[in-house]
């Protein structure tokens, strides 16, 4: 991560010459990407980890507590109800308050929610506890996206977005064998605790403690930024004030929620998205459990396997975020990447009794998959004033998480019926197909800037 960002820091682009706003410009942006990314990151991170953990913790929980493959698939669904229902309000809470006080608050309150969930003891507690930490996560993502609008004009998103996002694979390629080893090493029951409820409490508390340092550490916008200088401020709000009347002279979208509710792009969008999260979901919540099914059963070892895809994932995901940066082109580094998920996927199924080509499969499809994240996001900020843009980037992320809750009890649904993830697979292959077709109906006008 560390070369991606001194490469995008100091790219082509912004190399100094003889204009010196120039080379102002160049070392704002330096100093934001090193002050803001890395602590985001960071807590990006531990925020996908807290949500999908439970994929893990399902290696032990569902015997321990005697649950059902679809009672599961519900309760890592339920999650997303309550992140849809609160997505929307709270991100214009913080659109209204600053992203520091609302994004520590938001990190305190999923972090304790996600320890807590050592204290499931039957479906209901399960279904109330994912449900709330839905609640407390929703305005995480769709603030952050929202947060890279008010330092970074949208040529260059593209890159922040997959240094931001690449903590998806990161948190896979770390959690996978994290997760594992603490299954494993805490299978004896340590200190009262069962091996997933060790899981739940050591992956809960550290966003807890960063929920604290991000509202001493992040600053609201440029005019709160005491690290940049007043030349470097002056000239990163001219480049947003140009980008902004840009975004007004290509754009319908409009400059009020009112107005994003009536756009047709929008709601395409968010189907989009829809069509993503279905195979994000699907890898997120279902990897270590299909690994498992190969014929490896101590956790330890699907922890090291489920980690190779992610680690592919998150050196593409970069690699795409730059690429689609320096050609100015979206929509086709949004929709290869779609499709190598559906590749994948029909892979998994088709060939389901050979490990090898079942993990070439899943790799494929993580790396396009997860990848297919950060380059959809630079599409809605492109053509989304300031002003309507933190009602609709929530919206077009609620719509989109509702997968989370139909991927998960789909697939675990289907496993219950047919003792197989393969007949899943297939239908979530047509979904990324359809919104694949879907990318390209976007014009092109609007996104490849």
């Amino acid at each position: 991560m560390n070369k991606a960002m001194s490469a995008y820091s100091g790219g082509a682009d912004d190399l100094p010459g003889a204009d010196g706003t120039t080379s102002v410009l160049a070392s704002a942006y330096r100093k934001a990407t090193w002050r803001l990314i890395p602590f985001i990151f960071i807590c990006y991170l531990f925020n996908y980890l807290d949500r999908v953990n439970v994929g893990f913790a399902k290696l032990e929980m569902l015997d321990a507590l005697k649950l059902s493959e679809t009672v599961y698939g519900l309760g890592a669904g339920i999650f997303f109800l309550g992140y849809v229902l609160s997505g929307v309000p709270t991100n214009l809470t913080l659109h209204r308050l600053g992203a520091r006080r609302c994004i520590g608050i938001m990190m305190i309150l999923w972090g304790g929610l996600s320890a807590a969930m050592l204290f499931v003891s039957n479906p209901t507690s399960f279904y109330v506890l994912r449900f709330l930490t839905g609640v407390a996560e929703a305005g995480f993502f769709p603030g952050m996206v929202l947060y890279f609008t008010k330092w970074f004009p949208s040529e260059k998103r593209g890159h922040v977005m997959a240094l931001f996002m690449s903590a998806i694979p990161v948190s896979g390629l770390i959690g996978g064998p994290l997760s594992g080893w603490m299954l494993h090493h805490f299978t004896s029951g340590q200190g009262g605790l069962a091996g997933w409820q060790w899981l739940f409490l050591l992956q809960g508390l550290p966003t807890v403690i960063l929920g604290v340092i991000a509202l001493f550490y992040l600053s609201d916008s440029l005019r709160d930024a005491t690290w940049l200088t007043q030349d470097e401020k002056a000239a990163m709000q001219a480049a947003l004030d140009a980008d902004e009347q840009s975004r007004r002279t290509i754009s319908h979208a409009g400059q009020s929620f009112a107005s994003v509710l009536r756009n047709g792009h929008v709601w395409m969008l968010g189907a989009i998205y829809f069509s993503i999260q279905m195979g994000v979901y699907a890898i997120n919540f279902w990897l270590p459990s299909i690994i498992k099914a190969l014929g490896f059963k101590d956790p330890a070892t699907v922890g090291w396997l489920s980690a190779i895809p992610y680690l592919f994932a998150g050196v593409f995901m970069v690699f795409a975020g730059r690429s689609a940066d320096q050609r100015r082109e979206r929509r086709w580094h949004l929709s290869v990447p779609m499709l190598m998920a559906l590749v994948g996927l029909l892979l998994a199924a088709k060939f389901s009794s050979n490990p090898l080509i079942v993990m070439v499969g899943l790799t494929i499809a993580t790396m396009g998959a997860l990848t297919g994240l950060p380059m959809f996001w630079p599409l809605p900020a492109a053509f989304l004033g300031s002003a309507a843009a933190a009602g609709g980037l929530a919206l077009i992320n609620s719509l989109g998480q509702i997968a989370g809750f139909v991927s998960p009890f789909l697939v675990g649904w289907i496993k219950d019926m047919t003792h197989s993830t393969d007949l899943a697979l297939y239908i979530l292959s047509t979904v990324l197909f359809a919104g694949a077709l879907l990318v390209m109906l976007v014009p092109a006008k609007l996104v490849n800037r």
